[in-house]
């Protein structure tokens, strides 16, 4: 009886469902929900917790260094953004080029550094863009004269190198993204493109760039929730959670800094649950924007 119940063609897709639907309600649903939960709770360990209505929630709006971590979250999304879509998805149609010598090897090196460990690159990072004579970047800014700069003390000059950081791991990965979106394009459309007389600028913007769209809304979509949910490049870069006056402070770094450092659980998970719902707001807007939506004709 139970073997002609799971070999039932009506019983086997539920069951091939199963493991997927178990580990999405116990490691994403519930957790979620204590967190929001927890969210509306006074937390602290060895303590019995204590029902805090909206307070975790009106604290956050008045705290500085929330908004602060804000800030720079928001910033970092940005500047991502702005650095690691347009230049991969450049770097994917030269190397797709049939012209290009060594395309193997170029996608090798392009992805290696998303192999390396985070905690290993930045703390490599961090030697680098220090602020001694000896370090590279200094070294290098030396041979021009320039005086040794304190990458790692400034809001402008820490960006760079959390920039320099991310774009480094990253690129690669959103190059190969754009090398498969490009795969799918018919070569038909670029001879029938090159009969017509179109130049290869013409070719890009009207026959790659379009029909690269769903690729595109992809990376945007993982490098916003990517770039709000940055942690550990910031920590290793600055050795810690504590950078000066905050500038490298992140929205995850401040929940971390809430719940783990400070023990305050009920605070962080409202951090948590704010930060859920800035990436889905942000998200479902640009997803709404480029028409993913849009009912088909």
């Amino acid at each position: 009886m139970i073997k002609r119940f799971l070999y039932s063609q009506k019983v086997a897709p539920y069951v091939f469902v199963l493991p997927f639907v178990l580990v999405f309600a116990i490691f994403w649903v519930y957790p979620l929900l204590s967190s929001f939960q927890m969210s509306f709770q006074q937390i602290t360990l060895g303590q019995d917790s204590s029902f805090a209505r909206f307070d975790n929630y009106s604290k956050l709006l008045t705290d500085t260094v929330f908004l602060k971590a804000v800030v720079n979250s928001a910033i970092y999304m940005v500047l991502t953004l702005v650095i690691l879509i347009p230049f991969p998805m450049l770097f994917a149609v030269l190397i797709n080029n049939r012209l290009m010598w060594g395309r193997e090897f170029f996608k090798s090196s392009f992805f290696f550094p998303a192999l390396t460990s985070v905690v290993v690159a930045g703390t490599i990072f961090r030697l680098m863009f220090g602020e001694m004579e000896g370090s590279l970047i200094n070294s290098v800014l030396g041979l021009f004269g320039v005086e040794p700069v304190k990458f790692l003390k400034g809001q402008t000059t820490g960006f760079v190198a959390l920039l320099s950081l991310a774009t480094w791991r990253w690129t690669g990965v959103n190059m190969l993204y754009f090398l498969s979106g490009l795969k799918s394009i018919p070569d038909d459309y670029y001879e029938a493109a090159s009969i017509d007389g179109a130049s290869s600028f013409q070719k890009f913007t009207r026959i790659t760039m379009p029909l690269l769209k769903p690729v595109t809304i992809y990376v945007l979509t993982i490098s916003i929730y990517a770039g709000l949910a940055m942690f550990i490049e910031s920590m290793m870069l600055w050795n810690g959670n504590n950078s000066p006056k905050n500038i490298g402070l992140t929205i995850v770094g401040y929940l971390y800094r809430q719940g783990i450092e400070k023990n305050n659980l009920g605070y962080a998970a409202a951090v948590g649950i704010v930060l859920l719902l800035i990436t889905m707001i942000i998200n479902l807007t640009q997803l709404a924007f480029t028409g993913l939506f849009k009912k088909e004709d």
